[in-house]
């Protein structure tokens, strides 16, 4: 079931990331919802749920990419067995711990990266750290807020069940 539920999620964000390529890179900024989604899968699941989900993802969008297959399925690997490891060795239920993994995942991810690229090209590239700060704070931004969406939707169904079984019965709110 799980299985199920990872490979759902990583095809959402490469479907959602396909999708607003067109309006995000052209715009100057940049965001990775396959990082994003691989993050939230360790995070709830553990590092295999983050293994298996960067594994996928990093290289359907390797292969959609056009570069070299492999170097982002190994970068996004590496970050989602880690933001795992991290999620069940300590408490990462808050804001700050679920900030520090999402910006810590991106930054780790473009390390990776870059550095393999590094060392396939045999020369040093020109990392934009700027940029890549900026898409750290995006994709901690979306995590959060996809969690925090997950977390308060049972709350709202409830809710809104409650409010329904009031009207129902002739109750008043």
């Amino acid at each position: 079931m799980r299985v199920l539920a990872v490979t759902l999620i990583v095809a959402a964000g490469l479907v959602l990331q396909t999708s607003l390529t067109r309006f995000t890179v052209g715009g100057g900024w940049a965001l990775d919802l396959v990082l994003v989604a691989v993050c939230f899968c360790a995070l709830s699941w553990g590092p295999t749920a983050g293994l298996l989900a960067g594994t996928i993802g990093g290289l359907v969008q390797d292969a959609l990419s056009g570069g070299v297959l492999g170097v982002g399925g190994l970068s996004k690997t590496l970050v989602g067995f880690l933001a795992g490891a991290i999620g069940t060795q300590f408490i990462v239920a808050q804001f700050i711990p679920r900030l520090v993994v999402f910006i810590g995942g991106t930054l780790l991810h473009q390390l990776c990266f870059w550095g393999i690229y590094a060392l396939i090209e045999q020369r040093a590239p020109s990392v934009p750290w700027d940029s890549v700060m900026m898409q750290a704070l995006i994709n901690a931004s979306i995590g959060l807020l996809v969690f925090q969406i997950i977390e308060l939707a049972p709350g709202f169904a409830a809710r809104r069940r409650g409010r329904r079984s009031r009207l129902s019965s002739g109750g008043r709110w």
